[in-house]
């Protein structure tokens, strides 16, 4: 029997998801614009940060998603690095430095407002020179495959983000990547997979974590150009950064 195509599961996800989703401020229940927040996200933020790879990790990137607030809020308290870019990377990449939020203040930090108050804008040079190397990547999910790929949104921030941070060397294939969302989320389809699509090595919901069959290898060949869309080039402070040192000198 042939597996579910990616336009249908799409459909049934989301369906699934309006049950135990939280709508956003902005937009809503519209699941092509945002990564929902749902009920169990904390349970997600516990369930990884009970594995090695958050543990051992240092400096973790997440992304700034509705559903990794109680995961942000962790990392903070764990004393970890944390590094995170804005809604479209629209103002670039920023540093949070544990000890630059106050006592009782951990929780603030972690939203996406509050957040705000204490980080520390980094350009990728910056980044590189500072921080090294990034040791975890974490990313919310519209829909994710145990073979390791995300689809359902289609922006393609985080492959952006990941093509970005692998031009500056502060990630490598090794970097573990990790998706968070619901189980709902979760389902074995066939799905057309993209030069730029950044595999997944882990998957982690309110109920398990998962790790993915790595069917697809991480992509290395930073930042396609010709592949991104109208206008990001002009919106994305990193992009212009990488584009002035690359075509510019």
């Amino acid at each position: 029997m042939s597996k579910m195509d990616a336009k249908t599961a799409r459909v049934m996800i989301w369906e699934q998801l309006r049950k135990v989703a939280r709508p956003d401020s902005r937009f809503s229940w519209d699941f092509a614009e945002f990564i929902t927040d749902y009920e169990g996200s904390d349970k997600c933020a516990e369930n990884l940060c009970k594995e090695d790879i958050y543990k051992n990790a240092e400096v973790v990137f997440i992304t700034p998603d509705n559903n990794l607030e109680v995961l942000r809020e962790q990392v903070i308290r764990d004393k970890k690095i944390m590094l995170i870019t804005t809604y479209g990377i629209r103002r670039g990449v920023f540093l949070l430095r544990p000890e630059w939020v106050p006592e009782g203040k951990e929780e603030l930090a972690s939203t996406l407002d509050g957040i705000q108050r204490f980080w520390q804008y980094r350009s990728l040079k910056q980044i590189a020179e500072e921080i090294g190397h990034i040791d975890l990547l974490v990313t919310g999910a519209s829909a994710i495959t145990p073979s390791g790929i995300r689809f359902g949104k289609g922006h393609g921030y985080f492959d952006l983000e990941w093509a970005m941070f692998y031009t500056k060397g502060v990630v490598d294939v090794n970097t573990p990547v990790v998706a968070v969302g619901h189980d709902c989320q979760v389902v074995d389809v066939e799905v057309d997979v993209r030069p730029y699509d950044t595999a997944i090595d882990y998957i982690v919901t309110p109920t398990q974590v998962i790790r993915t069959r790595n069917e697809f290898p991480k992509p290395t060949g930073g930042v396609l150009w010709s592949m991104l869309a109208p206008g990001m080039k002009d919106d994305i402070p990193p992009l212009q950064e990488l584009w002035m040192d690359n075509f510019c000198k």
